[in-house]
């Protein structure tokens, strides 16, 4: 059985305002000033790499537990689902293959909000970001990686798999295209189309 990898935010589920909400609640509960349009505005990498923005390296794994601690009951409910995500992960199952979500996001949360948006996918690896990802895809034999971040670019090239980029995140098509992507599309709608057409051109079953 073939796989295809998808990464999380901003690819198959729209994380932006619950991930604001948790990190304004945050701030209160730390008496800490934090920018959360800054924060939304540079999701990929992960959550300590953010808290060091704006905390001092000692305070991060507290400020981390306390902001996963949070994260189930505030940002889950306000989080909603992408764009044409729904129709990907059904061109996916029509064609035979199954559906893994690589992100960075802690695999509890991740599985919490693919429950919750009602996405069906085969199994999920949390935690893992960038070239970090190539492994766990390797180990899936995933045939493309879809993601938003250049660091998905990098993902897939580690795991020596197809990148496909959605241009729904930080970076614009054009800055997807110059970091390598090999497929950049607007954003998940426009997958269907492509990957019909790409199955068509190679051995996926």
């Amino acid at each position: 059985m073939c796989f295809v990898g998808f990464d999380l935010d901003l690819t198959l589920a729209d994380t932006r305002v619950g991930i604001a909400a948790v990190y304004d609640e945050l701030s209160q509960r730390l008496g800490v000033a934090i920018d959360t349009a800054a924060v939304v505005a540079r999701l990929g990498p992960p959550l300590e790499a953010e808290l060091a923005y704006w905390l001092p390296a000692e305070e991060i794994p507290a400020a981390a537990a306390l902001y996963r601690e949070l994260y189930a009951g505030i940002a889950v409910p306000a989080t909603s689902v992408m764009p044409g995500a729904r129709e990907a992960l059904a061109a996916v199952h029509d064609a035979g293959g199954s559906v893994i979500v690589v992100t960075g996001k802690n695999t509890a949360d991740a599985k919490r909000t693919l429950d919750a948006l009602d996405l069906p996918v085969e199994a999920v690896e949390g935690s893992l970001f960038g070239a970090e990802k190539g492994a766990s895809l390797a180990s899936f034999g995933a045939a493309a990686y879809v993601g938003d971040h250049v660091a998905d670019i990098a993902a897939a090239r580690a795991g020596g798999t197809v990148s496909v980029t959605v241009a729904t995140g930080p970076y614009t098509a054009g800055e997807l295209r110059e970091h390598g992507a090999d497929v950049v599309l607007g954003d998940l709608t426009e997958f269907g189309t492509w990957f019909r057409r790409w199955r068509g051109e190679t051995s996926f079953t």
